[in-house]
């Protein structure tokens, strides 16, 4: 990150500390160097309904010439309810430019928590199967994929040709799962060729009660084109800003096709930061590697190792 100038610094480091009193344990660092924090903000002191996180990252020009960069992460937090907060916020950096915000930022997201919670908006759904998940339970995240009917199958408008209906389903993988700090990440991996494949793949897991009770489903694909030479890849965050698009590179990097991830987060309550994109990523190598798709680190260093040989030897023999 960038140096800031000592003027700027001063203010933030007078912001922070000003906002560490204030809020106490609901403030927390999530990396210094980064400048990266996060605070938790709910409707009332006792026995809140409605909760969010919000994620903040300080750019070296903020406040004098730059915004805050921030994410808001609440389950219930969608559609309308998203734009509307966002454009409440960027309203309040136009109407205060230049000037430290934050706490105005957090005021103003407690003040929609409390008319949430006064309106006859339905409390949100804070089911323990998609909002906290023990660490006791891991086991429950080895999946066999069984049918659930009460579940609603979410559906990809996908353009599929009528030859296509009846292509079969590919087989399933799931990874191992990682929890950490009561978040849970789970990779799941299927062969396709087509894009009646991926969206036949993703209904399937659908049906799935515990991955349809995940926080966020992100997947990726790429397929190779044998006729014009060319992939065609996408990619899907389903709520957990860029991380389809870092999957998506990821699996570009390694140079893989014909295939698709999907990593379901089931997020226990806890910000992880930047962690949880590491997370998202390790268990969709670790799965390709798993599979096959790509090498393991050893395995890779074996082949660098087996290369310089028969170099080495080739220069033997030409002396």
């Amino acid at each position: 990150m960038a140096a800031s100038d000592p003027e700027t610094a001063q203010q933030q480091l007078d912001e922070i500390e000003a906002l560490s009193s204030i809020y106490g344990e609901d403030w927390c660092v999530v990396d210094e160097d980064e400048k990266i924090y996060c605070i938790k903000i709910s409707d009332c002191l006792e026995q809140p309904k409605w909760t969010l996180c919000l994620q903040v990252v300080l750019p070296p020009g903020y406040p004098s010439a730059e915004p805050p960069i921030y994410q808001l992460n609440a389950s219930w937090l969608r559609g309308q309810d998203y734009m509307e907060l966002a454009n409440s916020l960027e309203e309040i950096y136009i109407q205060n430019l230049g000037e430290s915000i934050l706490y105005l930022w957090v005021e103003k997201i407690r003040e929609v928590l409390i008319e949430k919670a006064q309106s006859s908006d339905p409390e949100p759904d804070n089911k323990k199967t998609s909002e906290e998940v023990d660490e006791d339970n891991e086991d429950d995240f080895l999946l066999d994929y069984q049918p659930v009917q009460e579940d609603s199958v979410k559906m990809l408008n996908f353009i599929t040709s009528e030859s296509q209906e009846d292509e079969e389903l590919p087989s399933i993988h799931h990874g191992n799962p990682i929890t950490d700090r009561r978040s849970t990440f789970q990779a799941h991996l299927a062969p396709v060729v087509t894009l009646q494949q991926v969206k036949r793949v993703l209904e399937k897991l659908y049906e799935n009660k515990k991955i349809a009770s995940a926080t966020h489903n992100i997947y990726a694909y790429r397929i190779y084109c044998e006729d014009k030479q060319t992939f065609l890849q996408d990619c899907e965050d389903d709520g957990e800003t860029a991380a389809g698009g870092r999957l998506l590179h990821l699996m570009q990097i390694l140079n893989v096709h014909n295939v698709l991830v999907v990593v379901s987060r089931w997020y226990g309550g806890i910000l992880l930061g930047p962690d949880r994109f590491k997370h998202i990523n390790n268990c969709a190598r670790t799965i390709l590697v798993e599979y096959n798709y790509v090498h393991s680190v050893e395995e890779s260093s074996k082949q660098v190792g087996k290369s310089k040989k028969i170099k080495k030897d080739k220069k033997r023999m030409e002396h």
